[in-house]
């Protein structure tokens, strides 16, 4: 006959029920991949939910749907996970290498940081910079976006926070420009011209460049301060400014909005100037060493798969729209507005190629900390050597033609047409000349690195028109011949000593006939006897 269960015995079964319940549960939770996900998913909306209920109000967008400082913007709350690695962006397509590595802008179990390499990484999206650098500072973002060029601006205020330069991630090739109203065809015509900007950005960085392309400062014009791009381009579209530097897509709507108007340069000729990169503070970085590594190494395989492949570059734009809310056309033109750098490219930029002649972050952040010292922007910026941390770069070993650094810009020999073509910039220079002698010596070439040859990197992918002149004594045939070969000779030296593609060069002799000044005096012959150099866009 069966036993009835005493109330003890039940008790005592119950307990046992529910405790193999609870660990089958948390078995499923802790061992396997949905168990994992749901785990994850559940954490993620109590993070939403959260952030969603502190998070403050962003800036006002403009007419084109952009907050803040980005291009279309949006803010994004973060992950409460400890171990997640947190990198704060702001809506720029130059980060898409990270973003397509991890599958998205959050954790999750699909990402490749995660499934290869073990780590958790989040992209945190804050259009207002200076939240989300208070954010870095306070340690609720681990990795920071900026600007090398415009880095230098806002270094010294970090000093307490020991920045560490780690990686660039791309180049603007497209999405900087300065539009200029009906009238201004070169950078000549700026002068005395009102030039909507936002200092101390890489908007700023750009028009300095530019200026010093055509020989003048900004004492040459007058700069209506903005807050930041989007403003600068308002204020071009109210017609309250002659020119301004912008982001795109505010340059076709600047275009739209004043009839007549142009892009006067952008980073598509000025390649080498705008370069993004990430940084951390020491002390997390020597805490986070091996994460940091294989960070980097995830992030160049990324960059690579989007630059070699069509499709994959689609993935990352479908992502990139996923992450910023745009749609993804407009995600496309912003991963096609910039240079995405790879491992060959981080080479470059920490100096670690001898063979590479191009624009380094050492260079470049070393020109524009000396640019804006002169505008007293940058008193307290720290050492290039201070900063500097190539250590991961130099740790990873990825071969293979797409992780190779970015080759010359390829030109075809100058047509007629591209010979009498308007110049951007004219920037005329100074140089000696024995009587009568074309070649240079060490004193004309010490002149033609310290005018020239950082302009004619920065415009990496302009031609260069070298046009020589010379005073009136003597026959105009024969220093119309002499002037040419002069030209010839600058050109020679700049392909010899810095690996500049020959068919980049237009070289004109102009000899006499194109003063400057009067042949009736000394210093008048002497401003006569001159180069020229010019940026024709390509």
């Amino acid at each position: 006959m069966a036993r009835r269960l005493t109330t003890f015995s039940k008790f005592l079964l119950t307990l046992l029920i529910v405790g193999a319940v609870a660990f089958l549960a948390m078995y499923f939770l802790r061992n396997t991949e949905a168990g994992q996900e749901l785990s994850e998913k559940a954490k993620q909306e109590q993070t939403d939910s959260g952030s969603s209920s502190s998070s403050s109000s962003s800036s006002a967008s403009s007419d084109d749907g952009k907050k803040g400082g980005g291009i279309f913007g949006s803010n994004k709350g973060s992950s409460s996970d400890d171990d997640v690695i947190k990198i704060g962006v702001v809506t720029w397509g130059g980060y898409a290498g990270g973003q397509y590595y991890n599958e998205g802008f959050k954790f999750s179990q699909q990402s490749r940081f995660y499934k290869d390499h073990g780590i958790k990484v989040e992209f945190v999206l804050n259009d207002d910079v200076d939240a989300s650098l208070n954010a870095w500072k306070k340690g609720d973002i681990d990795l920071h976006w900026y600007t090398i060029d415009a880095f230098p601006t806002i270094a010294g205020g970090l000093k307490d926070f020991d920045p560490v330069v780690l990686w660039q991630a791309d180049w603007s090739r497209g999405g900087d420009a300065i539009v200029v109203r009906p009238g201004i065809r070169n950078v000549a015509d700026l002068k005395g011209k009102k030039i909507a900007v936002a200092e101390m950005t890489p908007s700023h960085s750009f028009l300095l460049y530019l200026l010093d392309a055509g020989g003048m400062t900004v004492d040459d014009i007058e700069i209506v301060t903005q807050a930041s791009a989007i403003d600068a381009a308002a204020a071009f579209k109210s017609k309250n400014v002659d020119a301004a530097v912008v982001w795109s897509p505010d340059d076709e709507a600047c275009l739209r909005a004043v009839a007549g108007s142009r892009v006067l340069e952008s980073s598509k000729n000025a390649s080498h100037i705008i370069a993004d990169f990430f940084f951390a503070k020491r002390d997390w970085v020597d805490a986070n060493s091996d994460k940091v590594q294989k960070l980097y190494e995830g992030w160049m395989k990324g960059a690579a798969e989007i630059n070699s492949s069509p499709s994959n570059k689609k993935k990352a734009a479908k992502i990139l729209s996923e992450g910023l809310g745009i749609p993804e056309a407009d995600a496309m033109g912003a991963i096609n507005n910039v240079r995405l750098t790879t491992h060959g490219d981080n080479k470059y930029f920490f100096g670690l190629d001898t063979d590479y002649k191009g624009v380094t972050g050492e260079s470049l952040y070393r020109r524009m900390s000396g640019e804006y010292k002169k505008l007293k922007y940058a008193d307290n910026a720290p050492s290039w050597n201070r900063i500097r941390m190539p250590q991961f770069v130099q740790r990873t070993n990825l071969s293979g033609k797409s992780h190779d650094g970015e080759g010359k810009a390829q030109f075809t020999a100058a047509t007629k047409a591209e010979e009498k073509k308007e110049a951007i910039a004219t920037k005329r220079v100074s140089i000696n000349f024995r009587t009568g002698e074309y070649k240079l010596d060490e004193n004309s070439k010490y002149i033609i690195d310290r005018e020239f040859v950082d302009i004619a990197k920065a415009f990496g992918n302009a031609r260069i028109r070298i046009e020589g002149n010379t005073d009136n004594v003597g026959s105009a045939a024969t220093n119309k011949s002499l002037s040419k070969r002069r030209a010839e000779s600058v050109r020679d030296y700049l392909v010899a000593s810095y690996d500049m593609p020959r068919n980049r060069f237009i070289i004109i002799g102009n000899g006499p006939d194109k003063p400057v000044a009067s042949n009736d005096t000394p210093d008048g012959r002497a401003k006569n006897r001159r180069t020229d150099f010019e940026l024709v866009a390509n």
